[in-house]
């Protein structure tokens, strides 16, 4: 029992993920049950021109382990780069849930028939019966890779291990580019994600703004702290 006590008082900066976890999922999908119709149809004509490619599925899926093991890392290792991170991450998701709750949009770019039977066109079919193709921009899963990157890139002990950098780089591409190619948002989503990364790259890390609020609470400069 004092085990568990010491380690929740030593990992309660935990908490706001698990909060905010619950908000953002319960948000969600009340906006997939209800965001059926009379949506905005986002599309650019690029989008016709990409080809579909089923393979991309993998990336997709991967998404998951990739931004979370990211997040949990910092979480046990360094808490003001998992504070860095969790302000970029929580701020475009919710301006996305906002977005997606005023300005209700889709896409129409989902085949209706498989070109190809296969394991990867199967998952992608079941993706596509579990996602509806609402609630789109800007993407999340574009968003949260870079901010996934930008976070490894950010961490000394990270970026100053060997091909971690690398595969990071790898994995966030990849990820960004399976939103295309298996038809899960038009090029659109993918830009005004870069776009919204950019300027949240600049408030979390050029002005740093976890250290500015740190600083104004407690009128002395902080250090990035590694938890052992």
């Amino acid at each position: 029992m004092e085990k568990c006590k010491t380690f929740l008082a030593k990992y309660r900066h935990g908490l706001p993920l698990i909060i905010y976890g619950i908000i953002y999922w319960v948000w969600f999908w009340h906006l997939e049950k209800t965001v059926t119709g009379h949506y905005q149809i986002i599309h650019m004509a690029v989008d016709d021109v990409i080809p579909f490619c089923e393979v991309f599925v993998i990336p997709y899926y991967m998404w998951f382990a990739y931004v979370s093991i990211t997040v949990l890392y910092l979480l046990f290792t360094n808490k003001t780069d998992y504070y860095r991170t969790c302000v970029f991450l929580f701020t475009g998701m919710t301006i996305f849930l906002i977005v997606s709750t005023l300005w209700p949009n889709g896409h129409q770019l989902r085949l209706t028939t498989m070109p190809r039977d296969n394991i990867f066109t199967h998952m992608v079919a079941g993706l596509w019966q579990t996602d509806t193709p609402t609630n789109l921009w800007p993407s999340i899963h574009v968003y949260n890779s870079l901010g996934a990157h930008f976070a490894v890139m950010h961490n000394e002990k990270l970026a100053g291990k060997k091909g971690i950098p690398f595969a990071s780089l790898l994995m966030a591409c990849s990820i960004i580019l399976s939103t295309v190619f298996i038809k899960q948002h038009s090029v659109f989503d993918v830009l005004t994600a870069f776009a919204m990364a950019a300027v949240m790259y600049a408030v979390v890390y050029r002005f740093d703004v976890v250290t500015a609020i740190h600083t104004v609470k407690t009128g002395r400069e902080v250090n990035p702290e590694v938890i052992h």
